[in-house]
């Protein structure tokens, strides 16, 4: 969706003046007080886990699909308040998501910014998985940035003798390829074990979004801020059959925001700007 129509939709001046006036009015004190409220509540989760509570007081939710959650209702899926939606596109140098396309074109007409995101198969080479992304995930404006789902591949055939240097190699081939064909800065998904292999103290640019389902992420990867929270697994949204992943952003709608114009997080803005690599806020 074009994003005059997006913010159009969405009254993105008022939503602005209101967050000001709230940080303003109560501090950033009475800001996290009044967040002790769920933002939605026709949405659930069929084995809600306490240790992740606090997802529940964050005001920017949405949800991560692939063709396992068979049709999706986007409309309703957007009528339950997602404000976005990261769908599976590519995996490896030769899969397509079989609902990639119905799920992209559904999230775009229902109004929810989506984003694409590519799994990484570790025995191939990292070149194809580029090329394999771009030549099955359009170069749309209105997207959100792409993801690279960093995993191991543990219920494959795949079993990559690979050195830690060889693996961040990959992973940075990857990202550059994401960056180009899309023009944004990609967002990169991992689990508590590949960060723990991989990640772990290594300094990256990028919006990082970390799975944690039974504790908040700050106390399952050492030192790595976060953009985006996958707190579940079980989560029931309507529109959608069974199970999904639910997912919160960080920060404030005002934040949010200024995401979606820019393609960057505030506290990244000034860096990656100062690059070229981020969109200037109008």
């Amino acid at each position: 969706m074009p994003f005059a129509l997006f913010a159009k939709r969405f009254d993105l001046t008022s939503v602005i003046r209101k967050a000001a006036s709230i940080a303003l009015g109560l501090g950033v004190a009475g800001i996290l007080a009044s967040c002790a409220t769920n933002y939605y509540p026709m949405k659930g989760d069929s084995k809600p886990h306490p240790g992740v509570a606090r997802a529940h007081s964050l005001p920017i939710h949405g949800i991560d699909v692939s063709h396992h959650q068979g049709e999706i209702d986007w409309r309703a899926v957007a009528r339950a308040g997602t404000r976005f939606a990261f769908i599976k596109a590519t995996e490896g140098g030769d899969h397509l998501d079989r609902r990639f396309r119905e799920n992209w074109q559904g999230a775009r007409a229902a109004g929810i910014p989506r984003g694409a995101y590519h799994f990484v198969y570790w025995c191939r080479p990292a070149e194809e998985q580029v090329a394999w992304f771009m030549q099955n995930v359009p170069n749309e404006p209105d997207a959100l940035p792409p993801v690279l789902d960093l995993e191991w591949n543990n219920h494959s055939a795949c079993r990559p003798n690979l050195s830690r240097e060889e693996v961040l190699r990959k992973i940075a081939i990857m990202l550059d390829g994401l960056e180009r064909h899309t023009g944004k800065v990609p967002i990169i998904y991992t689990d508590i074990n590949f960060h723990r292999d991989i990640l772990e103290g290594v300094r990256l640019d990028n919006p990082m979004w970390l799975r944690s389902v039974a504790a908040q992420p700050h106390e399952r990867y050492n030192n790595r801020p976060w953009t985006f929270w996958q707190y579940t697994q079980t989560g029931k949204v309507p529109g959608i059959r069974g199970g999904v992943d639910r997912n919160a952003w960080f920060g404030a709608e005002s934040e949010w925001i200024f995401f979606l114009m820019t393609g960057c997080t505030q506290r990244q803005y000034q860096a990656l700007a100062a690059q070229g690599r981020c969109r200037p806020p109008k």
